[in-house]
């Protein structure tokens, strides 16, 4: 397998679209608005911190799709820090992405998924783990087969998530199974509730990581038709999609379930499937659960792996990765690689902890990813694609909620934060001392000797 090929332009607005709310929409939905629900205490503070946090991800959405509009390759963010700041930087967020994000949230969720299934199948601990592992091989064999057969399980799977979702708010509320005096008083805090800025900054912390995603579907810019009208599109569409569903979701739950019974996500989740659908609800959750956590993995397995391919194309990563399945005409050696390093972390089971380490650094390279369109040159040429509405003031509004969000992440637990720093620049040495050299090398041999 060691063709260098180019990746095919497949994926329409409709599967792009589908990949971000696929991804997007995961377990989050069923637990961040239990707890947005007990500490805010209001159904209108919890409807506001949804649109801040909508509309935060939206205007990420529009910068990173002018990004994705000048640089319609494969590597999302990798490719823009390269372009904007150089390779060292570039190559510090490849690494953390490959050793520790990347594997770490696809073992997260399939250990999700395999045990909301072993929930409903009894199964052991040594059994949960097998099943995360075959779903994680499973879906990766899938992307190998091709980008058609991923996109076309994306596009399923996050038509299912929408449509149990939808039939979970209308049974709800169509049946009038729950209690409209739940959503009173609508503007008052109960008097015992959580200081209102301790509620508002954990709210929006919970709220944020349930957007969390959206970016990644410019790491497939290299098998996107038409790149700089479809991801601009596609971002927006899915953010916006993705905002609706979380509110309604929430207000259904709110519906079913008085915020004073809440004591955790899971329980509240819980009651309202009692709720919806009596003694067998905590199982039609279960399959719920299932159904949304497949897509978000499908979605993680298809994306992630172009950050590899594109630094190995760049020499900054194990050069046999640069190549395409010679009948395929997928990075398949990127996408095996990521499989194997997830199912590692699934048997060794200890990576909800190692993930939550750099939690702030992924939001550090958000950030200097969008502050990006202030360090590259505006070009004529790039009017004529897409620009990002209402610049400067958009990706300004974004870079100032994004400093907050970091404030709040640093100031919550400093240690764990300042050690994800120093593990993730622990990547320059290594720039420095082994792809640096080889990229010199190269070059020099290249050149030939002096005549």
């Amino acid at each position: 397998m060691n063709t260098p090929g180019t990746l095919k332009r497949q994926l329409s607005l409709r599967t792009a679209t589908a990949l971000v709310v696929g991804e997007v929409i995961a377990v989050g939905i069923f637990l961040t608005p239990a707890g947005m629900a007990k500490s805010l205490g209001s159904p209108i503070l919890v409807l506001m911190v949804w649109l801040g946090m909508g509309a935060m991800a939206l205007c990420g959405a529009l910068c990173y799709g002018e990004l994705a509009a000048r640089f319609p390759e494969a590597g999302g963010g990798y490719v823009y820090l390269r372009e904007a700041y150089g390779r060292p930087l570039a190559f510090v967020y490849g690494w953390m992405a490959f050793l520790v994000m990347d594997p770490g949230l696809t073992a997260a969720l399939a250990v999700g998924l395999a045990s909301y299934a072993g929930y409903s199948l009894s199964l052991s601990a040594a059994g949960t783990k097998a099943l995360a592992v075959a779903v994680i091989v499973l879906v990766a064999a899938a992307n190998i087969r091709g980008v058609r057969l991923g996109a076309w399980l994306v596009r399923w799977l996050t038509a299912l998530k929408l449509g149990l979702l939808a039939f979970v708010v209308f049974w709800g509320f169509a049946l009038q199974l729950g209690d409209w005096s739940n959503f009173t008083p609508f503007l008052e805090r109960p008097a015992d509730s959580v200081p209102l800025i301790a509620a508002l900054a954990g709210g929006m912390v919970g709220a944020f990581f349930s957007f969390g995603g959206w970016w990644d579907l410019s790491k497939l810019a290299g098998e996107v038709r038409n790149p700089a009208r479809t991801l601009p599109k596609a971002m927006t569409y899915g953010v916006v999609i993705v905002t609706l569903v979380y509110i309604l979701t929430s207000a259904v739950f709110m519906y079913l379930v008085p915020v004073d019974r809440v004591t955790s996500g899971e329980t509240f989740a819980a009651q309202a499937g009692e709720v919806l659908f009596g003694r067998a609800g905590g199982q039609v959750f279960s399959m719920i659960v299932i159904v949304a956590v497949l897509g978000s993995l499908v979605a993680v397995v298809m994306s992630a792996p172009r950050v590899y391919f594109a630094m190995a194309r760049d020499g900054l990563f194990i050069p046999a990765v640069a190549s395409l399945h010679p009948r395929f005409a997928t990075p398949a050696r990127a996408i095996a690689l990521q499989a194997v390093l997830s199912s590692l972390l699934v048997l060794l089971g200890s990576f909800n902890q190692i993930v939550s380490y750099f939690i702030f650094v992924v939001v550090i390279f958000i950030a200097l990813t969008v502050a990006a369109l202030f360090v590259l040159p505006r070009k004529e040429q790039v009017a004529a694609q897409y620009l990002t509405p209402g610049y400067p003031l958009t990706p300004l509004a974004f870079l100032l909620l994004i400093f907050f969000l970091l404030v709040l992440l640093g100031s919550n637990n400093p240690r764990q934060s300042a050690l994800g720093v120093g593990v993730v620049a622990m990547g320059l040495p290594a720039y420095y001392l082994i792809f640096r050299r080889r990229l010199i090398s190269n070059k020099n041999a290249k050149r030939g000797p002096a005549s």
